[in-house]
This record gives structure tokens, C-alpha cells and sequence, in this order.
């Protein structure tokens, strides 16, 4: 049975403006440069340089064919709405110090590039070319091939055209896996670890020991079962350490050194801090975008259709066009203007946040801070503040640090002082690099040895923190 009936309901939905808005306040220094430059190409009613006053002559030099009359459009109120001071049609985005605020970086082919070139050296068929390419492809930015063989056949048939059979594959594996790096394009750490291997001359007999121990006892390898290992192998504990010093020279990760995406070959700092006299100053980055105003010609043009005689269908098109343009220059500036704002809001509440380490460059002076506590500062979304964190990079004594970084979860102290976890993870880092690497310690005695020094922190903490920093448990950090 249909029926109908009355619901109230309260929603909250973003416009357009405000999507973009949100995007604009994203984007780092570089690409909103971009971005300005590519809507200045799109909107003939945008232009960079200085506001000019208009001059008399300039008024009377419109052509009496571009006027025209119409009553579909009350041009009258348009403009009478937007009779607004002439300083707020220009944005300024520049600043007047001419030192260079970018940081070059290295530039280079890709990993992949890298493969791709050196695939010309195999022998290989036109098909079995194209399914080396793939593989490539299919390679990840650790250097492995991390899909089934069975996934491989079936992704080559549909998405490339292209039948094969595990034997082919297998081949044509082994062939990729003969490029450089050594290692490249292996399935697992066993097989990479193999191949490295294989490449060394076998005139030494820890390189023997080594491919008997990866190949024949690897779980016992990777739990670093020393004593196993010894009476599995029949060697004695100086040979043991000799293979394991060799196989700890090898690149578990042979694609790590290269990254498979260079995406700018600039890092431009969005803030700038500098200290004077004790005093931190702090301003944007505006050198790289440029002044921004709406046309002038385009405001006259619609000054001359409003004394216009005239009336047709093409005229009105052109008025309701021109109307659009100067409605999205006008949004676009006061949208970088609302940017900057932002931007100046956020970082200058970071900067007061974090006063005692910016003003000494000492990690230690780095207070507890979370997205939360910035947003009730300057009275923003906790969104917004992550978006400017996360993008966004500071220019200091100390270095381009990236916003994200000064962020940290908060403990106590035994005083009851907040510690920030910046500070907890750094002296859990030099712990373990002093401890004695053939005994460890473990993740329980890192709690107590943090106690004694007035940190009171659980060992499940220990252990997060020290996934963090990268570093393994206490076993596979033993060494003979």
C-alpha cells in the first residue's frame, strides 16, 4: 500500500565553492602556483599584475556595436552589487624579498625507467618482450613481484590480449630477474636473498654457507636460531658470523633506493621562519603566485550593454558569459585570499604552540600537540587543520621541516609534566642503539629502563612506539 507523508530532516552539504576552497587550502606553494596559472588561462576575466585606476579615455573607447539593451538581465542591480572598493579585486600574492625559496632536489629516471631500459639486452620474442614489460610493471617499489602466477596469466589475457602459460611466465620471469639491481623482481625475501647470492663468486666459503642457509634452513635464518643453525650446518660460530655479516650486506629491498615516482624536482616551503633578536617572525611563501585582479575591460564591457539601444540573442549570451567570468575571478580571489588566511591563522597558533622549540631548534622542547588542540585555537575544523598539516612545509634555522611532524600524541611524567612522544620515541632510539646487541633487550625492560628515568609508559606503548621508529623485536635484533 503507498502512502505519503511529511519528514523533517536536517542535513549539511558542502557547495561547490566550498569544495574547492578546501582543495585551494591542499595544495602546497608549487602547485597553487599552478593553479593560478592554469585559471588565469581559463578566465580571459582574471589577470595577474597590479589594480591600474581607470584613466577617461579609456571609458570612451568601447565601439558603439558592442552595446546593447535587455531586459532579461537587470544589469542595473549586477552592477550596483558589486560597486565594491577596488582594493578587494586584487589579491596580492607576492612578497618583496627576492630571495629564492626553493630547495632543489636530485632529479633522475625512475625504477621502472631503469628496468625498462635494460630489457633491450634480453632475448626475447616480440611477445615474450611485451610480457616482460609487464612484469615491470607489476613490479612494486620494494622490487618484488607480489601476484600469483595464476593472477599474472589472467591480468596479461584480459587487460593486454596477450596468452600464456606458467611455463612461459616462468621463464620469462627468470630473465627479468637477471636485470639490475640483483634481486629485482623475486616473489619472496627468500627468493630475493637467492639471487643476490647466485651473482657472487663462489671462490669464498661463506658464500656457499650462505646460499645452503637461505635455501635450506631459512625459517630457522629468519628467527636468528643461531645455535640451530650451527648444528645444522656443521659449521662453527666464527663461520656463522662470516655468512651472517655476508647476507647482511645484501638489499633485502633491491627497489628502496630508487622511487618508482619523482613528482617535483622543488620543494617549495610554504612558511618562513626566522629569528631576530629572540624574536620569531613568521610569513607565506607568496613568491611564486602572482598578483591576481579582475579585468577592467571586462567591467567596461558591461558598462557599455547597459547603454546599449540594441537587442539580440547573441548580445545577451555575451552579457550572461561575461557576467559568469567576472562572478568565478571574483570567488577565485577571495578564495586565495580565505587561503592565506587560514594558512596565517594555523601556522601562527603551531608557532605559539611550539615557542620554545623554534626558538632553540632542541627536539626535546617539542610539546605534546594534536589536531584538536589547533582547531579550538583558531576555531576551525579539525579536517581543515590536517589538510594544512599534511601538505604544508616550514622554512626554519633548522632545516624545511614538514607541519605534520611538530604534531605528537602527549604522556606525564613523574612530576606530572606533558611529555610529548617525539621526545619518549628519541630516547627509546638511543637506547637500543647502546644496547648489547647479543643480548637485546626486550620491549618489558625498555618500560622499566624508561621508568628510571621518570617515564612511566606500558610495554604494549614500547611496542607501538618502536613500530613506529621501524625497529624489530629484541630476537631479530640479536647479532653473533
Amino acid at each position: 500500500m503507498l502512502k505519503q507523508q511529511l519528514q523533517i530532516k536536517l542535513s549539511q552539504k558542502l557547495s561547490p565553492q566550498q569544495i574547492k576552497l578546501m582543495k585551494l587550502i591542499q595544495m602546497s606553494t608549487l602547485d597553487l602556483e599552478q593553479k593560478i596559472e592554469a585559471e588565469i588561462g581559463e578566465n580571459p576575466a582574471l589577470e595577474s599584475g597590479i589594480e591600474q585606476t581607470k584613466s577617461e579615455t579609456q571609458d570612451n573607447e568601447f565601439e558603439e556595436n558592442t552595446n546593447l539593451e535587455t531586459n532579461e538581465i537587470d544589469i542595473d542591480q549586477y552592477l550596483s552589487d558589486n560597486e565594491i572598493p577596488s582594493y578587494k579585486l586584487y589579491s596580492n600574492n607576492s612578497i618583496i624579498d627576492n630571495e629564492e625559496r626553493t630547495v632543489p632536489l636530485s632529479g633522475g629516471i625512475s625504477f621502472h625507467q631503469t628496468l625498462l631500459q635494460q630489457i633491450g639486452s634480453l632475448i626475447l620474442s616480440d611477445d615474450e618482450m611485451l610480457i616482460a614489460e609487464f612484469l615491470i610493471g607489476s613490479i612494486d617499489d620494494s622490487g618484488y613481484i607480489r601476484r600469483t602466477d595464476d593472477e599474472l596469466i589472467d591480468d596479461l589475457a584480459f587487460t593486454q590480449n596477450i596468452f600464456t602459460d606458467k611455463n612461459e611466465l616462468e621463464k620469462i620471469i627468470h630473465e627479468v630477474q637477471t636485470l639490475d639491481p640483483p634481486g629485482v623482481g623475486a616473489r619472496s625475501l627468500q627468493e630475493c636473498l637467492l639471487l643476490q647470492l647466485k651473482k657472487k663468486k663462489k671462490d669464498r666459503p661463506e658464500v656457499i654457507s650462505a646460499l645452503k642457509m637461505i635455501q635450506d634452513e631459512f625459517e630457522h635464518f629468519s628467527h636468528k636460531h643461531y645455535n640451530k643453525l650451527q648444528d645444522r650446518m656443521g659449521i662453527s660460530k666464527e663461520e656463522l658470523k662470516k655468512v651472517m655479516d655476508l647476507i647482511s650486506r645484501l638489499n633485502p629491498k633491491p627497489g628502496g633506493a630508487l622511487s618508482s615516482v619523482i613528482e617535483n624536482t622543488h620543494v617549495v616551503p610554504d612558511f618562513i621562519l626566522t629569528l631576530e633578536d629572540g624574536r620569531i617572525e613568521i610569513q607565506l611563501n607568496k613568491r611564486n603566485a602572482p598578483q591576481l585582479k579582475v579585468s577592467n575591460e571586462y567591467e567596461e564591457m558591461l558598462t557599455g550593454y547597459q547603454e546599449s539601444k540594441k537587442k539580440s540573442k547573441t548580445q545577451q549570451d555575451a552579457v550572461q558569459f561575461i557576467k559568469q567570468k567576472l562572478d568565478a575571478a571574483k570567488w577565485f580571489i577571495d578564495a586565495i585570499r580565505q587561503r592565506h588566511q587560514t594558512l596565517t591563522f594555523t601556522i601562527n597558533a603551531i608557532v605559539a604552540h611550539q615557542k620554545e622549540y623554534f626558538l632553540t631548534g632542541d627536539e626535546r622542547k617539542l610539546k605534546p600537540m594534536i589536531l584538536k588542540d589547533i582547531a579550538e585555537k583558531v576555531d576551525m575544523d579539525i579536517s581543515t587543520i590536517s589538510r594544512v598539516a599534511n601538505s604544508k612545509y616550514l622554512d626554519t634555522p633548522y632545516g624545511i621541516k614538514l607541519l605534520k611532524t611538530f604534531f605528537s600524541e602527549g604522556l606525564k611524567n613523574e612530576d606530572g609534566d606533558d611529555v610529548s612522544s617525539i621526545e619518549i620515541k628519541n630516547i627509546l632510539n638511543q637506547l637500543i642503539s647502546e644496547e648489547n646487541k647479543k643480548k637485546p633487550i626486550t620491549d618489558e625492560v625498555l618500560s622499566s629502563l624508561l621508568k628510571e628515568k621518570g617515564f612511566i609508559i606500558a610495554r604494549r606503548t614500547i611496542a607501538k612506539y618502536r613500530e613506529q621508529l621501524d625497529i624489530p623485536v629484541a630476537r631479530l635484533r640479536k647479532e653473533l
